[in-house]
């Protein structure tokens, strides 16, 4: 049996980072096998929350600039994501963190639409890709 089964985690890779999703009762049973109290658990969390801040605006101006480069707007974005104009306007300014249920959602709508738009391009430019200086 695979140790990933075995800790029940999910390996994720957003914009080149990779990250673990793990039961927070896992993570407390690996803090206690590292000898790590709770306590000292949630101080090292409270000493990642400006590095979490920093991770959120970079989320936000990426979220931003794919979803132009996509040609949409905020509420056609959200409409095809199904999720509401206001969640993804905070997402946007840096005011909420997005559940990864809802990156995957706005994610696949920004890729459904950049194809859509990507081939919209290579019709009216009789097969080649337009250059966009």
């Amino acid at each position: 049996m695979s140790i990933t089964r075995l800790l029940d985690c999910r390996r994720v890779d957003l914009d080149g980072i990779r990250y673990v999703i793990l039961r927070e009762s896992m993570f407390d049973l690996l803090c206690e096998k590292a000898g790590v109290s709770k306590s000292e658990a949630g101080e090292a969390e409270k000493n990642l929350a400006p590095a979490f801040d920093i991770d959120r605006a970079s989320l936000a101006e990426k979220l931003r600039r794919h979803r132009r480069a996509a040609g949409l707007s905020q509420a056609e974005l959200a409409r095809r994501a199904g999720v509401r104009a206001e969640t993804l306007n905070r997402i946007e300014r840096g005011r909420t963190e997005p559940d990864f249920t809802t990156i995957r959602k706005l994610v696949r709508a920004m890729n459904d639409a950049e194809r859509v738009h990507l081939d919209g391009r290579i019709a009216s430019s009789g097969g080649q890709v337009a250059n966009q200086s």
